[in-house]
């Protein structure tokens, strides 16, 4: 999923690259003159190998879930991290409605303390043998300490998100029709539906009706492809393309 300033847009891409790959070559198309890109994702290797010219950000609620699987297990140590995941959110609900650079002033200020006392208590597990570093709990505490400026992008870049849930939100229909259809018959079929899926869950990413956009854009595929700066999602006025197409 990408962010163009307010608009959102969802590219699907099935075939036999990894992430890493199919980002990379799409950003190949994105001009130089244009500010890098914040890539939020989770670490593994396969999102991140390949592309170099990005700000690489990762998902706070995956750092997150690591420590929360082992609650149960270790409730003291995982409440600490937990109890101040908990705070950043808080603070993020009460981001809603500045700007970019509101939002990062007030993260610094509030969430910054927060997250510094949070790495400071991690390091200090290790450093004072509280917990064995083979440990499942010591290895969800070194991914947060191996990848403390990943996920603590949002802290330093206007715009980060926290986490990536929106992204996996979105690929969830693409999944559930993967297995339904038991995966495609040819890469053609696979591009048409990529191409399908993407403009339906763009429109449902911006509050546009799917069906009446795809509906007015086969009815009107000719001035679509005259003018189609006017039928992206966020600009088409089913109102509008009657008189225009005529």
């Amino acid at each position: 999923m990408v962010k163009v300033g307010e608009h959102k847009i969802a590219l699907y891409l099935s075939g036999r690259h990894h992430a890493g790959e199919n980002l990379a070559e799409l950003l190949k198309q994105r001009s130089d003159e244009l500010a890098r890109p914040i890539q939020m994702s989770d670490a593994l290797a396969a999102n991140t190998s390949v592309e170099k010219n990005v700000i690489r950000a990762y998902c706070l609620a995956h750092a997150r879930r690591k420590v929360f699987e082992l609650k149960e297990d270790y409730p003291a140590q995982c409440a600490v991290v937990l109890d101040a995941v908990g705070k950043v959110y808080q603070y993020e609900a009460e981001t809603v409605g500045m700007s970019k650079q509101q939002r990062l002033a007030y993260h610094q200020e509030q969430s910054g303390p927060v997250m510094k006392e949070l790495k400071e208590w991690i390091e200090a597990q290790f450093s004072q043998h509280l917990v064995e570093p083979n440990s499942s709990l010591g290895q969800a505490l070194q991914y947060w300490l191996n990848h403390w400026a990943e996920l603590t992008v949002w802290l330093r870049e206007a715009g980060t998100p926290l986490d990536n849930n929106e992204a996996e939100r979105a690929l969830k229909p693409c999944i559930l029709m993967r297995k339904n259809s038991l995966f495609f018959k040819t890469e053609h079929g696979a591009a048409v539906s990529d191409i399908l899926a993407s403009l339906i869950q763009t429109c449902r990413l911006n509050g546009i009706n799917a069906w009446d956009y795809l509906v007015t854009i086969i009815r009107h595929k000719s001035d679509a492809r005259r003018n189609p700066e006017l039928y992206l999602p966020w600009n088409y006025k089913r109102d509008e393309a009657e008189p225009r197409a005529a």
